[in-house]
């Protein structure tokens, strides 16, 4: 392969910065262009490899670190079949023994140091020197248990509760309702006040949300018109005529409530007692019972999908849980955050600062965050815009993506390949911006990993993370 051709083909692996970062380049050695460019021909071994690595005043590897990236083929978060120059050969053999079988090894390395360390260089000298041993241990300890996951067994099951009656276990229901829903609550006096100024007023028969619309803007409990309606959805196109009617129809729905709301809160136990074997969390917002069985069918949608079946995965379901108050709530939440695996983002109509702070939580945690939106505008907002949709893992250092779908079938096929180890990503630089890293995910596009190409930013951001180690 010619020079120029050469310099084209590892275009991808060339920042701004030294070393392996700049490995052939332009301005790189004559020798070591020539040397590279006849790999087809005359096998790279690794005493040569890392004579071209001194002439770019970078660290020589060990033969541990040559063996694992170039020769072996180790478990890994991703898929290495899915990359670029992949073969089956490369075990058969002790030397680099084309270009491509080359790129594949720099493919393994970009992708390992900006996965594990945000940084390629940085995580090339951090590990260039360590056994093959070590260095296995370092990747086998990041991946998920996935025999492991696969022989739990079943958990303790969830109390049943129907989709049509998931609404009352949510907070404003529970306002609504009360402590004891049967005998007095802000509901019913609500309903039974609006029907007395009905009374008085018009008279006669009346449909429920005609009455609360109509009759509550004057009375105390105007500001609640939203959450009663709410919480009174299963009535609100049914007419009254009196006071025995509404409460006959108030105590089915109270009936329902109790039921759903215990229910609920044992399936928060039982969510308590699983944190430590939590796969996924579900953040999302709901606001109306169509929010609740929307979100009730996403959730069997992804998580009931045969290619997920023999995961058995452990996921919280937010319309099968709730708490004693908002303030129990939150502190369970952020429990969930931290001990699941990875976090389902369900976008709705309106977003909310609980669902996204559970996001920035995940992500700044380091853990994998999908995003699952019903709109293709949304879905390019979080994807190209949303800055939120990129946040640091507060301990490495590590940028973190998430990933976004519009497809419910994408999300399942994206945790199989989450827990089986399997991703696959494709290694980019954007057209406007040499030299900025990218590693994108190869099913939705959506970038996981990036490292700047500002060197005043990197020198800035890895200095303070270097000085906290």
């Amino acid at each position: 392969m010619n020079i120029d051709k050469l310099i084209d083909k590892f275009a991808v692996f060339r920042t701004n910065n030294p070393g392996i970062e700049n490995f052939i380049s332009p301005d790189a050695d004559r020798l070591l262009l020539e040397r590279v460019s006849s790999i087809d021909s005359d096998p790279l071994s690794k005493v040569q490899l890392n004579q071209l690595l001194g002439l770019r005043m970078e660290r020589a590897v060990s033969d541990g670190f040559f063996t694992y990236y170039w020769n072996a083929q180790p478990r890994a978060p991703y898929k290495l079949s899915s990359l670029p120059g992949y073969s089956i050969e490369y075990p058969k053999h002790e030397k680099i023994i084309n270009l491509d079988h080359f790129a594949y090894g720099l493919y393994r390395i970009f992708i390992d140091g900006l996965l594990y360390r945000g940084n390629v260089r940085a995580y090339f000298r951090e590990f260039a020197a360590k056994s093959e041993q070590d260095i296995t241990n370092f990747v086998e300890s990041h991946l998920f248990p996935t025999e492991s996951i696969k022989r739990r067994g079943p958990i303790l099951p969830l109390r049943t509760i129907k989709k049509d009656s998931r609404y009352l276990i949510s907070e404003m229901a529970c306002k609504s309702y009360g402590a004891a829903p049967k005998t007095s609550s802000e509901l019913k006096d609500a309903l039974i006040e609006a029907w007395q100024t009905h009374e008085k007023a018009v008279g006669g028969p009346v449909v429920v949300k005609d009455l609360l619309s109509n009759s509550l803007n004057k009375s105390k409990y105007s500001k609640a018109q939203g959450m009663f309606e709410f919480s009174a959805d299963d009535m609100l196109e049914d007419t009254i005529s009196s006071v025995c009617d509404i409460e006959s129809k108030y105590e089915k729905i109270a009936d329902s409530f109790l039921a759903a709301r215990e229910a609920a809160l044992e399936n928060t136990k039982l969510y308590l007692s699983m944190v430590n074997d939590l796969d996924v969390y579900v953040a999302t917002s709901m606001r109306t019972r169509k929010d609740f069985r929307s979100m009730a069918d996403r959730c069997e949608q992804v998580f009931h999908h045969n290619r997920l079946a023999d995961l058995h995965l452990r996921y919280f379901d937010p319309t099968m849980s709730a708490a004693d108050g908002h303030q129990d709530k939150g502190l369970i939440e952020c429990l969930m955050v931290k001990c699941a695996k990875v976090l389902l983002y369900c976008a709705g109509e309106k977003e909310s600062y609980g669902k996204d702070a559970e996001a920035a939580m995940a992500l700044s945690l380091g853990k994998p965050v999908i995003f699952l939106c019903d709109e293709q505008q949304r879905q390019t907002f979080y994807k190209e815009v949303h800055p939120l949709s990129r946040l640091i893992n507060f301990e490495t250092g590590v940028a973190v993506g998430a990933i976004v779908t519009s497809k419910a079938e994408e999300v399942s096929e994206l945790l199989d390949r989450l827990f089986e180890n399997e991703m696959e990503y494709t290694l980019q630089q954007p057209a406007d911006k040499s030299g900025y890293l990218q590693l994108v995910e190869s099913i939705t596009g959506s970038v996981v990993r990036l490292q700047t190409n500002d060197s005043l930013l990197a020198e800035a951001f890895w200095n303070y993370y270097c000085s906290q180690r």
